[in-house]
């Protein structure tokens, strides 16, 4: 083995100039074989759709499949969208474990303020724009703004690429959904206490566009989540102190690698504030390819009042590791989920069935049981409460769970009971009461 070794690393040197990334992790895969087992290279236990499968690193990858990895600059959204499910997934599977090994992604790609565009969605629907360095100041000129809930979301792909963008729209879109149209009489009461103004008031929403600041795998690979989340989580302590914004009222959303954003940025905001923000939402939280030494990093529960992740593609583009109060599962981890043809889309659909469950009446589309593997869910067998995934989630739920959804919208599996007259009465579980809000400001 020593010989063989030695002799790699030789040809791989040859190649460094070909591929740098790849030589490392030559020498990372040979260091794993030499240690493991003659079984290297089967991940079908990963595939196993349960959550109780934890492989050894020397199974992860062999010597064949490194030399087979594309150069990184090769490697786009496009790129992944144009191979199947499994391609796809098998790809970036085999990136992530070697960068673990030799640590060739470095979390140094951190944007401008000035560079991460944004926009608040206002009361007519329109756009206004910002800077990230610019936002408190935007929010300022906005009147009424959080009178009612604050949903932030943080985007973490580019929407140059079509899922993403139709993923987004599909958000902001549900979020602008009107209260039921009220009587007559409701309505000029209303314009009376309103100073003749309709209410229409459905919220507050601001996108924050981190993933347009992604031009590539290499940036999407070492994206610096601790100081992107310390950067936004200032600009939420900014919030509550210039403009008055509860922190009781501020739901924090994240997508892809914008998950551990908004994780980081909700511990910067305990550090500076002292208090929580009510929840965080991870909508397929990513793998972490470029991790900072001796330190965690990314998303965890504690974050947040309440933390609640959705996983539609635990071992394609996201990851299957547990990291908020309840972790929900369709169809339990796998590589995608009904319908989705590649990896790009699955880790999408997080976003939409997220978006689904905002729109009123749809809250409780997604109902799920508490379990470790989909077949444990489809025998029965699952333990617990039953819970609902999206907006109506419990803040009192836990651990792992599980639920079918449909391949094409409506996705949820679900019909809804009764209509709700706005997505207000959709948030009710996750608001505070009164006595509660007085005792975290004291």
């Amino acid at each position: 083995m020593q010989y063989n070794l030695v002799r790699c690393l030789k040809q791989s040197n040859l190649e460094a100039t070909m591929n740098p990334l790849r030589t490392l992790c030559v020498l990372a895969c040979l260091l794993a074989v030499a240690v493991g087992n003659p079984q290297s290279g089967n991940r079908s236990g990963r595939r196993s759709n349960s959550l109780d499968n934890v492989e050894q690193p020397s199974n992860w990858v062999n010597p064949r499949e490194v030399e087979e990895l594309p150069n990184l600059k090769e490697v786009s959204l496009k790129k992944l969208q144009e191979m199947s499910l499994e391609e796809g997934a098998t790809l970036l599977d085999k990136l992530y474990h070697l960068s673990q090994f030799n640590h060739v992604f470095k979390p140094d790609y951190t944007p401008e303020p000035s560079q991460i565009k944004g926009y608040i969605v206002g009361e007519r629907g329109q756009k206004i724009e910002f800077n990230l360095n610019t936002l408190v100041e935007k929010v300022k000129r906005q009147q009424k703004f959080g009178d009612d809930e604050v949903t932030i979301f943080i985007q973490g792909l580019p929407e140059t690429n079509t899922q993403v963008q139709k993923a987004t729209r599909k958000l902001v879109q549900a979020y602008q959904q009107p209260r039921g149209v009220p009587s007559e009489e409701q309505q000029t009461q209303r314009r009376k206490q309103n100073g003749e103004q309709d209410d229409t008031k459905t919220g507050d929403l601001i996108v924050i566009q981190l993933g347009n600041a992604i031009e590539d795998f290499e940036q999407y690979a070492t994206l610096n989540i601790e100081r992107m989340g310390e950067i936004i989580g200032n600009r939420l302590v900014e919030l509550t102190n210039t403009v008055n914004v509860p922190q009781e009222i501020i739901h924090l959303i994240g997508s892809g690698p914008a998950a551990h954003v908004a994780g980081v940025a909700g511990r910067q905001f305990i550090r500076q504030t002292g208090h929580k923000l009510r929840r965080i939402t991870a909508l397929d939280p990513t793998k972490i390819y470029g991790k900072p030494e001796e330190r965690l990093t990314g998303l965890a529960r504690g974050d947040a009042d309440f933390v609640d992740a959705i996983h539609t593609s635990a071992y394609g583009m996201g990851t299957s590791q547990r990291l908020a109060n309840v972790d929900f599962f369709p169809n339990g981890p796998s590589t995608g989920v009904p319908g989705a043809d590649n990896v790009v889309e699955a880790a999408m659909r997080a976003t939409r069935y997220f978006a689904e469950s905002v729109r009123p009446g749809n809250e409780r589309n997604f109902p799920s049981v508490a379990a470790s593997s989909y077949q444990e869910y489809k025998q029965n067998k699952g333990y617990g409460k039953r819970g609902y995934m999206g907006i109506a989630t419990d803040f009192d739920l836990q651990s792992d769970y599980i639920l079918q959804v449909n391949s094409k919208s409506p996705f949820g599996r679900s019909t809804p009971a009764q209509k709700q007259t706005g997505y207000h009465q959709v948030h009710q579980p996750w608001r505070q009461s009164t006595s509660d809000q007085g005792s975290r400001r004291q």
